[in-house]
C-alpha cells in the first residue's frame, strides 16, 4: 500500500526544507530516478561525473539501485532536482555530497555509504513515510 501523497505529475510530495546550502560553481541541478522520487526508494547508488558546462550541474546522479539497462536507457524515467530537493527525499545523501568527480558509492545495510567496488550488495529501502 502507498501512503505517498503524490503531486499531479506523479512525484511524491516533500515538504522541501533548507537542509544544505550548495557553493559549486557549476550549480546545484542532479539527476534523479523515479524510482526515487515517484515510487519513494531512498538512494542506493550514487555517483559524481564531472558536470555539464553551461548548466546548473552538480554531476550527481541518484539511483534506487536495481534500475536494469531498459529502464535506465528512458530518459522519462529520470528528472533533475535541486540537490536540497533530493536531500529532503534521503537526507543520508548529505555527508557523501562534497565527496569528488570519479565517486561512485553504495548504501549498506547499516545506512551508509561505501565506495562502490562491485563485491558488495546496494542495500536497498523505503523511504520514511
Amino acid at each position: 500500500m502507498n501512503f505517498f501523497k503524490k503531486s499531479k505529475k506523479g512525484f511524491i510530495n516533500k515538504e522541501v526544507k533548507e537542509l544544505i546550502q550548495w557553493s559549486e560553481p557549476n550549480g546545484d541541478g542532479c539527476m534523479v530516478s523515479d524510482m526515487i522520487t515517484k515510487e519513494g526508494w531512498k538512494v542506493g547508488y550514487m555517483f559524481r561525473d564531472e558536470p555539464l558546462p553551461d548548466q546548473p550541474d552538480s554531476g550527481w546522479h541518484f539511483y534506487k539501485g536495481d534500475e536494469n539497462e531498459e529502464y535506465s536507457n528512458e530518459p522519462n524515467n529520470f528528472h533533475i532536482f535541486k540537490l536540497n530537493t533530493i536531500c529532503n527525499y534521503d537526507p543520508d545523501i548529505i555527508p557523501y555530497l562534497n565527496s569528488p568527480v570519479g565517486t561512485y558509492l553504495i548504501r549498506t545495510s547499516d545506512g551508509k555509504f561505501i565506495p562502490d567496488d562491485g563485491t558488495l550488495p546496494i542495500c536497498m529501502e523505503k523511504q520514511d513515510q
